[in-house]
């Protein structure tokens, strides 16, 4: 009787053992990939660990008509968007230049838009700065996908020493199996080779071929087939966004008087912008006591 009890002990601290090893590889294996809902929403938000794309259920954008001063970039990138939701040939695009212009505004309303407009079920999805490193595994799981899909790097640059831009090359490229036929690239970056100047120049005065270590940094941007360029607006049209932002969510102001106070903001800012006219508007709204509906 007794060697039975120890024997029942022996295997139940067994059982326990066994218990705690089970449950430290699974910690060492990390989460199990997530299973992808795809019909969950329109936007999606990449996160790497669990291979999982995160819906967003209220995907923070603006009507694409209150994108004002950017109309022909505007036309082209919605030509481009509509082509590919329609299963046209179509181009990555890398939207640079000054800052506060719309440029990721301008993605997100567009997609809206070209989503709405051909009813494909376009989808976007973000991939954050620090995630680029991760784009092949995303290819890998949107090549199943039976959606067009958008792959947006919002505000993307590179450092010194940051190598996670080859992996961006290679999703551009496509590697040996090639991008898959449903995915596109949109990147938003202030700088038009991605890289700071500073470091393309250190990269020619320190190389053996100065020319190759230009050439491998700026053939990165290269491989966008689009640029669309956006540049400081004019003082009209930093006015006209602001007539529009005010007529849109109907705060009752004289023009004269709007205006007046929008050019003070923007000299207190040192700078005309679309991101600082809805500042000033933001500012406005909460004065007049008028909520901004999104």
């Amino acid at each position: 009787m007794r060697r039975e009890t120890l024997q029942e002990d022996h295997v139940k601290l067994l059982l326990a053992e066994i218990g705690r090893i089970n449950a430290a590889l699974e910690r060492l294996a990390g989460p199990a990939p997530a299973v992808n809902d795809w019909n969950a929403s329109d936007v999606f938000v990449w996160a790497p660990a669990r291979l999982h794309a995160q819906p967003v259920k209220r995907p923070n954008r603006i009507d694409i008509d209150l994108i004002r001063g950017v109309d022909h970039v505007r036309d082209i990138l919605v030509d481009n968007t509509v082509r590919f939701a329609r299963g046209l040939p179509a181009n990555n695009v890398l939207l640079w230049g000054a800052r506060g212009m719309g440029k990721s505004s301008l993605v997100k309303s567009v997609h809206a838009l070209a989503a709405k407009e051909t009813e494909s079920g376009l989808k976007l999805i973000e991939v954050h700065r620090e995630d680029i490193a991760t784009l092949p595994a995303l290819l890998d799981v949107l090549k199943e996908t039976p959606f067009p899909v958008i792959i947006f790097c919002d505000d993307l640059s590179f450092d010194h020493d940051d190598t996670s831009y080859k992996s961006l090359k290679a999703a551009l490229d496509g590697g040996v199996e090639g991008r898959p036929d449903n995915v596109l690239l949109y990147a938003t970056s202030n700088r038009r080779h991605l890289l700071p100047r500073t470091m393309i120049e250190n990269e020619q005065s320190t190389a053996i071929n100065p020319s190759e270590a230009v050439e491998e940094k700026v053939s990165l941007s290269d491989r966008f087939g689009l640029w669309l360029g956006f540049y400081k607006c004019s003082q009209a049209e930093y006015l006209e966004m602001i007539d529009g932002y005010a007529g849109h969510f109907d705060l009752d102001l004289p023009k004269e008087q709007l205006h007046a106070e929008a050019l003070e903001w923007s000299t207190t800012r040192g700078s005309r912008s679309g991101r600082v006219a809805w500042q000033y508007v933001q500012d406005l709204a909460g004065r007049l006591g008028k909520p901004l509906a999104k």
